[in-house]
């Protein structure tokens, strides 16, 4: 990762529909969510959807103070904003202060972060050239140990007999903060038993039939890992929530 550059910010970062990622508040009552860009009028607000949190609202208070992320043109862009104004109908919108200044961090290809997260894996369908699991079509639980835009290590409590170098497989898991990724494709590449337990080396095939369920985002599932793997390897310094906007 290099190192950040500040720079003053333009709508040039901006693009109508662009998925956002807002850290909103601040200490305990801080809660990260998606929202997708709708608008903005330069040098005065940003408009975009107003995110829910388990079914609620978040809570945005007039002067509330937010951190906003995007992925635009290969950079992660940040920047510091706080709430103008708040609508609940006739939709549900929110009005933030405009960007004085931009963080912008260029990121290694693929970087890997770690992680701990339970998943689900389960066999490739019968039209597959090969099976991963040899005790029928039930999904194994599991822990995602580590994770890139590419691929991910896994770790299942399994002898090694059951699962096949080459095979495909599924992968159902969460992106904290962004959404639950179902039916994503990918590949064993490698196999190594580790401690009693199994850890497999798992390659992506984005094929269009993975999803992901997470009300405001605006992205794939690609994208969605592609921000979740950013926003673990990103140390944002002076950038906080409680910053000036």
């Amino acid at each position: 990762m290099t190192e950040p550059e500040y720079a003053p910010a333009h709508s040039s970062i901006l693009v109508v529909g662009l998925p956002l990622q807002l850290v909103i508040g601040s200490g305990q009552g801080k809660v990260n969510c998606g929202s997708t860009l709708l608008g903005w009028k330069e040098r005065a607000w940003l408009i975009c959807e107003w995110p829910f949190h388990f079914g609620q609202a978040v809570p945005c208070e007039t002067g509330t103070h937010c951190l906003v992320r995007s992925m635009v043109a290969g950079k992660l862009v940040a920047y510091p904003s706080e709430v103008r104004m708040a609508q609940m109908s006739p939709l549900p919108l929110l009005y933030l202060a405009f960007p004085r200044r931009t963080e912008e961090i260029h990121l290694r290809n693929d970087a890997r972060v770690a992680s701990n997260e339970p998943l689900l894996l389960m066999q490739g369908a019968h039209g597959d050239a090969t099976l991963a699991l040899s005790n029928g079509s039930a999904p194994i639980g599991g822990f995602l140990q580590d994770l890139s835009l590419s691929g991910c290590r896994i770790i299942l409590q399994r002898p090694r007999t059951d699962v096949v170098l080459g095979a495909t497989v599924y992968l159902e898991f969460e992106l904290i903060g962004i959404g639950h990724v179902a039916h994503l494709a990918g590949v064993i590449k490698n196999i190594a038993e580790r401690d009693g337990a199994l850890s497999l080396g798992i390659e992506f095939r984005y094929n269009g039939k993975e999803t992901i369920e997470y009300r405001g985002w605006g992205g794939s599932v690609q994208k969605a890992i592609e921000y979740s793997v950013m926003q673990r390897q990103t140390d944002w310094g002076f950038l906080t929530p409680t910053s000036e906007a």
